[in-house]
């Protein structure tokens, strides 16, 4: 944490990197999740809250998808490395805590309270790569947190590594695919804010580290200098 520097808070640069981020994650999270239900099916899946709702309380949570999704052949953008496919996720992150949407939504408020508190409190107004991590930090959870609050689902489409396996017969979780989950952008987003982050308070630390070094080193040849004859 930073300590008697000048806080991003009061910054105005600092706050238009962090609202441009945002907007322009969450902008084309949002259109990006509309022009993949319109089309990726051969024709347009319209996600119904209140059909969701039913699904998860006479059903389960996690036949969402084969409910409400129709029967569609996944849009390869390049073999083996990316695919589209429409899905509907119950949970969080690769579709954990299937059921628990008041817990992910509670979670969500109080994460990008805790961004916003980061932005205040461990940024300075000339981190602007800290201010834009933290700004896709927020325009992706509130991508999901629209979803969860509108469709009561979050809606995934982007599929990377389809079909490819582990070598040797090995599994994870299950399954012999190296990446079996289908995700979106606000996902990505958060992830590269996440990176954007660790190496924004990786740097810091190295800097203070250095400085603190430096501010021994000059310690030291202060008390080792001869005295001045008087």
């Amino acid at each position: 944490m930073h300590q008697n520097h000048p806080s991003a808070w009061r910054s105005r640069a600092a706050w238009v990197w962090l609202i441009i981020a945002c907007v322009l994650a969450l902008g084309s999270d949002l259109a990006s999740k509309e022009i993949a239900f319109r089309t990726i099916a051969g024709a347009p899946v319209a996600v119904d809250r209140e059909e969701v709702l039913r699904v998860k309380r006479d059903i389960d949570p996690r036949a969402i998808t084969q409910e409400l999704i129709p029967r569609h052949t996944p849009v390869t953008v390049i073999p083996s490395v990316l695919d589209f496919q429409l899905v509907l996720n119950p949970g969080a992150v690769f579709g954990s805590g299937a059921g628990n949407r008041g817990f992910f939504i509670g979670f969500t408020v109080v994460a990008l309270g805790f961004a916003l508190a980061m932005f205040a409190k461990w940024t300075l107004p000339h981190d602007r790569w800290a201010h834009a991590g933290i700004g896709l930090l927020v325009g992706g959870g509130l991508g999901n947190l629209y979803d969860r609050l509108f469709h009561a689902c979050v809606r995934d489409f982007i599929h990377p590594l389809p079909g490819v396996k582990w070598p040797f017969g090995w599994s994870f979780r299950g399954t012999d695919e190296i990446w079996p989950y289908v995700s979106n952008l606000a996902d990505l987003y958060l992830l590269i804010g996440i990176g954007i982050l660790l190496v924004h308070l990786w740097r810091r630390d190295q800097a203070e580290a250095q400085s603190a070094k430096a501010r021994l080193h000059a310690q030291s040849d202060s008390t080792s200098a001869p005295p001045t004859p008087g």
